[in-house]
């Protein structure tokens, strides 16, 4: 039976690439990625809500709330979608990314029917994009394979 050989200070290196931040900062990632995302969404979703007018309170609450909710559907994508198969997986980032590009493009203003249009145009592409990136990366029941 072959065995791997080991490198310096007698570790085995397992094809991996090394984890240079510790579990702690791991953590702190996991909710600083969704919360720092959510404000600079919600300040894109008010800057187009306000098509270059006066910053006024409702602004900022309407920027506030869309920040807050999509900081939770993030946090709650990055829990759960990796737990789902690929397929799953890549539909689950196709919705989120589909209806907040959505959404953001209902804010400028434009026609509804334009802004479905193009939310459907952003997540076909995304559903590409992911479902290949999955489909490379992961084994049939979601496990990832590199």
């Amino acid at each position: 039976m072959a065995q791997a050989a080991p490198t310096s200070g007698g570790m085995r290196r397992s094809g991996r690439t090394p984890d240079v931040f510790s579990s702690r900062m791991h953590a702190r990632a996991r909710v600083a990625i969704p919360v720092v995302t959510g404000l600079i969404y919600g300040y894109w979703a008010a800057a187009n809500r306000r098509m270059g007018g006066p910053i006024t309170g409702w602004n900022l609450l309407f920027g506030f709330l869309t920040a807050l909710v999509f900081a939770v559907v993030l946090f709650a994508v990055l829990t759960i979608a990796p737990r789902l198969r690929r397929e799953l997986h890549a539909v689950v980032w196709t919705a989120f990314i589909g209806i907040a590009f959505g959404f953001l493009y209902s804010q400028s203003g434009d026609s509804i029917l334009r802004s479905v249009a193009m939310a459907l145009a952003v997540a076909a592409v995304t559903f590409l994009v992911m479902f290949y990136r999955f489909y490379t990366h992961e084994d049939a029941a979601g496990h990832r394979i590199r």
